[in-house]
């Protein structure tokens, strides 16, 4: 029941790790949020493809691993993360940022 709930944990964590950094992404502006919410457009639609164009970022990777998480795939992102030797995302070499972008996508 111990090692369930730690696994539980690492995955809040993850999850916490990523919303913090869309929260910084989006500069945390309510006025930006109630515009895009009230106005939704076309160009929504295109911006994950845009996102995963951009260069690999904290934030970026954040995202893209909260997503993840959220498909269940914690236990996939937290071996990635021990491949590139870190046991959190901001103990990854930033220099590793887009090969590590590029396999959490894969996942």
């Amino acid at each position: 029941m111990g090692s369930e709930l730690l696994r539980i944990a690492e995955g809040f964590s993850i999850v916490a790790e990523g919303l913090r950094g869309l929260a910084k992404a989006e500069g945390g502006s309510k006025t930006a949020e109630k515009t895009q919410k009230s106005q939704p457009s076309s160009t929504e639609k295109a911006q994950p493809e845009a996102q995963q164009e951009k260069p690999a970022t904290l934030e970026g990777i954040r995202a893209l691993m909260a997503q993840k998480t959220q498909e269940g795939k914690s236990k996939e992102i937290k071996e990635l993360l021990q491949k590139y030797g870190a046991a959190k995302l901001s103990a990854v070499n930033p220099e590793d940022y887009p090969a590590l972008m590029q396999e959490a996508q894969v996942l």
